[in-house]
């Protein structure tokens, strides 16, 4: 089997390249320059690279290497994860573009979890401790970063509840459509750039529950599924009973 390529990129690495812009990014109101002014985002600028294209299978970085860069997704999917003493993988959440990934080595100063790409995807590079001194002068870069770490734990506190499958893939679903829309796609169709196993080990269930479930979603009407093509036939429906999750992270 073909061994994925490590494509660890930080601020001085030659695939960090001065290309990208915050002040002229579609993703700038889901990134880290929410909400900031013209100014700002120009001094935002001085600070992002934008990485070169990575593909199926490349980690971004892996557990252990050294912390010295938050990433925000630009394009592509990503999957984070840990893998147990045992060789168990542990899927540990999915990141669109505009979101970032990389908090959690934050204290540790050190990665405790792996990055890699599922799609061709690229990455903005934000140096922490560049982004720290701006963070000091424009406080609504801190505040976006303690706001984005927070909801990280507020979707791992949620999966360990005790929900059904149903409520768990219904809640998968619809956090998707959301995500989705807030990136101004379709918030009824869209394909599942993550295996059907990746999606089971992030929901904690079994990848034969999934199926089931997914097939009987289908049968009930709430979806219709072609390979990773998913429509959301009746979302209604699908809030209704994912809400009791949808209640935990409000």
């Amino acid at each position: 089997m073909q061994t994925a390529r490590l494509i660890r990129i930080d601020a001085a690495h030659p695939k960090a390249r001065p290309l990208a812009a915050c002040s002229s990014c579609s993703l700038a109101n889901l990134c880290l320059s929410t909400g900031l002014g013209h100014d700002e985002l120009e001094q935002m600028d001085g600070l992002v690279k934008r990485s070169e294209p990575m593909h199926e299978g490349d980690h971004l970085y892996r557990v252990g290497d050294r912390f010295d860069a938050v990433y925000a997704v630009r394009s592509g999917t990503f999957k984070t994860y840990t893998v147990d003493s045992e060789g168990r993988e542990h899927v540990l959440g999915f990141h669109l573009p505009g979101e970032l990934m990389g908090l959690k080595a934050i204290y540790p100063k050190q990665h405790i979890t792996n990055a890699v790409a599922l799609d061709t995807a690229t990455v903005c590079v934000l140096p922490y401790a560049e982004l720290t001194t701006l963070a000091t002068h424009i406080p609504s870069i801190q505040s976006q970063l303690v706001r984005l770490m927070s909801r990280d734990l507020a979707e791992a506190v949620t999966l360990a509840g005790d929900y059904t499958a149903e409520e768990r893939l219904a809640a998968f679903l619809i956090g998707l459509s959301r995500r989705y829309t807030q990136r101004g796609f379709s918030s009824s169709e869209f394909n599942l750039s993550m295996s059907r196993r990746d999606i089971a080990n992030y929901l904690r269930l079994a990848p034969e529950t999934v199926s089931r479930v997914f097939a009987r979603f289908e049968k009930d009407g709430l979806i219709s599924v072609d390979r990773r093509a998913v429509t959301l036939l009746d979302a209604e429906r699908l809030h209704g009973i994912a809400q009791c999750m949808e209640d935990m992270q409000a």
